[in-house]
C-alpha cells in the first residue's frame, strides 16, 4: 500500500511546489503588492501549501486595474467640468473661502481635488452622532419624512430588531411611491435573503441589489474587497455617513461588546450631492440598472451652514489609496495635535512613520483603540502598533467603556475626518471606503472634545504597562505583525 501511495503523494507535493512557486513569482513580478503583504503570501504559500494557494485564489485577486466605475462622455462633463473650474479657482487664489481653516488647508483640499477627484462644498451643516440609538432614530426619522428618493448603502445590515425596523421603514416609503434603492455588500448582509426577508420590501416596489455577490455559493473570486462604505441620502438633501451599520450589536443590546461607540455624521448640504454621486456608481455596478450620474441630484441641496466638506472615497479597483493620502497629508502637516480613534491600528509604513516622525516632533499625536477584541489577529497586531508609536511619544488610550469602533481624526483644532476608513491596510487597499474631510474649527473642537470625554473612559497604555506584557501576548503580537500585511 505504501508503495502505491508514496508516489502519488510525492507527486501531488510537487505539482503543489510548482504552483506556489508560479503563484509567487506572479506576485512579486506582476502584481506589485505592498512588501510586507507580499513576504506574508510566500510565507502562506510555502507553510500551508494547499491551503495557501485556495486562500489566495479567494483573497488575493487584484482588480486594481479593472474599471468598475465607468462614466460616459455626458457624466464626464456633468461631474469633471464643475470640478475642473473649482481647480483652477483654487490654484489661482480666487477662490472665495468661507472660513480661515480652508485657506490653511488649502493643500489637502487642492490634493483631493486632483487626487481624489473630491469637490470642496462650504454650504454644510454636520451633526455628529455618536450614540447608535440616536443615529437609527435620527435616520428612521428623515426616512419617515422623505418626499422622492432614498438610497441605502450599507456594508452590514443584520437580521435582527433593528435591521427590520430599517426594512420596514423603506418598505412603507416604497409602498408611498418614492424609489427607495437598498444596497448591501454580499458578506456583510449574508443574513438577509431576497427570497425570505426582502419579499415584501421588493413587492412594494423597493429595488435591492447585494454588492459583489459570489458567482458561486460558498466559494468567491472577490472575498476579500468589500463594500466598507455607510451611507444613505435622502431626498438628495441629507445625507448620513460614518462607523455604524445596521443591527442590534450597534445600539449597544449585544453582551459580547456592549455599549457600542461609534460616530456618524448627519449632513445637509451641498456635499449630499457628492454622496448621491458615490451611490449610484456604486449602485450600477452592483444592480446593472442605467441609472445616470445626474439622476443622484433628486433636489436642490438645501445649504443651511459654513462647514466646507470633502468627500473622499476610495477602493480596491484604483492603487492610488485616496483616503490613506488624505490621512497622511493631514499628519505630515499636524503642526499642535493629532487625536485618532480607530479600531483597528495596523498601519502601513508611510502612515507608522508619518505619525512616529509627528511625535518625534513635538505633536501630541494621541490614539484611542478598543480595549475588547473582534478580530483576535487585527487586535494584537494593533497591539502591537501601539507600542511603537508609544517608544515615539505618542500617547495610546484604551477605550473601556465598551466596544470602540469610530474612525475619525482631528488636527490642530482645524481639520477632521470622519467615515468608515480604519487605519489599516485592508481599509487603504481592499475595501471599498468613503469619509467627509471636514474644514471647520468649530465641529474640529467637537470631535476633540468627544475624544477628550472618551478618554475619561478609558487607561492610558504606558511604556511601563507595555513592557509588563506577557510572553504569551508577545507571541501572538509577533505572529500578527508578521500577517499585518493581510489583515
Amino acid at each position: 500500500m505504501i508503495e502505491i501511495w508514496f508516489p502519488a503523494f510525492s507527486g501531488l507535493l510537487t505539482v503543489l511546489f510548482v504552483i506556489n512557486f508560479i503563484i509567487a513569482l506572479t506576485i512579486i513580478f506582476l502584481e506589485r503588492k505592498d512588501p510586507s503583504a507580499t513576504l506574508a503570501w510566500i510565507m502562506i504559500l510555502f507553510l500551508i501549501p494547499a491551503v495557501g494557494i485556495l486562500f489566495y485564489f479567494m483573497f488575493s485577486q487584484n482588480i486594481s486595474r479593472q474599471r468598475i466605475f465607468r462614466l460616459s462622455r455626458y457624466e464626464e462633463l456633468v461631474v469633471n467640468n464643475p470640478l475642473r473650474e473649482q481647480i483652477a479657482q483654487v490654484q489661482s487664489d480666487s477662490f472665495k473661502y468661507v472660513n480661515p481653516e480652508e485657506k490653511k488647508w488649502q493643500s489637502l483640499i487642492q490634493m483631493n481635488q486632483t487626487y481624489a477627484g473630491s469637490f470642496l462644498t462650504q454650504d454644510n451643516r454636520v451633526s455628529i452622532i455618536t450614540d447608535g440609538v440616536h443615529m437609527l432614530d435620527s435616520l428612521l426619522s428623515d426616512i419617515k419624512e422623505a418626499k422622492n428618493a432614498i438610497n441605502v448603502e450599507y456594508y452590514i445590515i443584520k437580521n435582527d430588531e433593528a435591521g427590520r425596523s430599517l426594512i420596514s421603514a423603506l418598505t412603507l416609503k416604497a409602498r408611498e411611491g418614492l424609489e427607495v434603492r437598498l444596497l448591501i455588500d454580499a458578506m456583510g448582509g449574508r443574513q438577509f435573503n431576497e427570497k425570505n426577508h426582502l419579499a415584501e420590501f421588493k413587492s412594494a416596489g423597493g429595488l435591492f441589489a447585494f454588492f459583489f455577490p459570489p458567482k458561486f455559493k460558498i466559494f468567491s473570486m472577490k472575498l476579500n474587497y468589500r463594500n466598507h462604505r455607510k451611507l444613505v441620502v435622502i431626498d438628495g438633501k441629507i445625507g448620513y455617513l460614518g462607523g455604524f451599520n445596521i443591527g442590534n450589536e450597534y445600539l449597544g443590546r449585544v453582551k459580547k461588546f456592549g455599549y457600542w461607540r461609534d460616530t456618524h455624521l448627519r449632513i445637509v448640504g451641498s456635499a449630499v450631492h457628492d454622496m448621491n454621486a458615490r451611490f449610484i456608481l456604486d449602485w450600477r455596478v452592483a444592480s446593472k440598472e442605467s441609472l445616470l450620474i445626474d439622476r443622484a441630484y433628486y433636489g436642490d441641496a438645501v445649504g443651511l451652514g459654513r462647514t466646507a466638506v470633502q468627500i473622499v472615497t476610495s477602493g480596491p479597483d484604483s492603487s492610488r489609496e485616496e483616503v490613506k493620502h488624505s490621512y497622511l497629508k493631514m499628519i505630515s502637516a499636524a503642526r499642535k495635535n493629532i487625536y485618532i480613534q480607530t479600531p483597528y491600528f495596523v498601519p502601513d509604513v508611510s502612515i507608522l512613520e508619518s505619525l512616529k516622525t509627528a511625535a518625534l516632533s513635538g505633536v501630541d499625536v494621541r490614539i484611542m483603540i478598543p480595549r475588547m477584541p473582534d478580530h483576535m489577529f487585527v487586535y494584537w497586531a494593533t497591539y502591537y502598533y501601539a507600542g511603537v508609536l508609544i517608544d515615539a511619544g505618542a500617547r495610546v488610550y484604551i477605550y473601556d467603556n465598551g466596544f470602540l469602533h469610530a474612525k475619525t481624526m482631528a488636527v490642530d483644532g482645524e481639520v477632521a475626518s470622519i467615515g468608515s476608513a480604519n487605519f489599516d491596510n485592508r481599509s487603504f487597499r481592499l475595501n471599498f471606503e468613503g469619509n467627509a474631510f471636514i474644514y471647520d474649527a468649530a465641529e474640529t473642537y467637537k470631535i476633540e472634545t468627544i475624544f477628550e470625554t472618551d478618554a475619561v473612559q478609558s487607561h492610558e497604555l504606558t511604556k511601563a504597562l507595555y513592557r509588563k506584557r506577557s510572553i504569551v501576548i508577545k507571541f501572538k503580537e509577533g505572529v500578527s505583525r508578521l500577517l499585518s500585511g493581510l489583515l
